[in-house]
């Protein structure tokens, strides 16, 4: 019996672990080897940089929810509200010129912003300024 239960507790573990490599991936300073435009794609979450020096538009990802750490600068962060103009630009992926109704917050190095599945949301950038953050796109199913 103990044989059992002991057999049966490292099955469990083994199922309820998650099937990944035991690979790690570093980039080092926070830029990834193959440089700015490089993107990690993990399968349930895609790792890239990215920068701006002018205002994005409105995004809305109806499958991903986004963390953002800002390395880098300074923007306004507007989130919520309605998608003024809105543009389905590839599957699950929405864009917008601007939002109505959303909250903006000064953003920039060192903070860290996560955007949940569906939420709208935009960078707006005052002449001159610029903005770069490590973006981690988590899947969800």
């Amino acid at each position: 019996m103990k044989t059992f239960l002991a057999s049966l507790v490292v099955l469990l573990a083994c199922a309820a672990a998650p099937a990944q490599d035991k690979t790690i991936t570093i980039w080092p300073k926070g830029v990834p080897p193959g440089g700015i435009k490089q993107r990690a794609d993990f399968g349930d979450h895609v790792i890239f940089i990215s920068h701006r020096d002018k205002s994005g538009r409105v995004e809305v990802h109806e499958n991903k929810a986004d963390v953002m750490v800002i390395q880098s600068g300074s923007a306004t962060f507007v989130a919520g509200g309605r998608v003024i103009d809105p543009v389905k630009t590839a599957p699950d992926e929405i864009q917008g010129s601007s939002l109505h109704g959303g909250v903006g917050r000064t953003v920039s190095a060192g903070d860290v912003i996560e955007v949940p599945v569906g939420l709208p949301h935009q960078f707006l950038l005052a002449p001159g300024e610029q903005i770069t953050y490590l973006v981690v796109k988590v899947v969800k199913h």
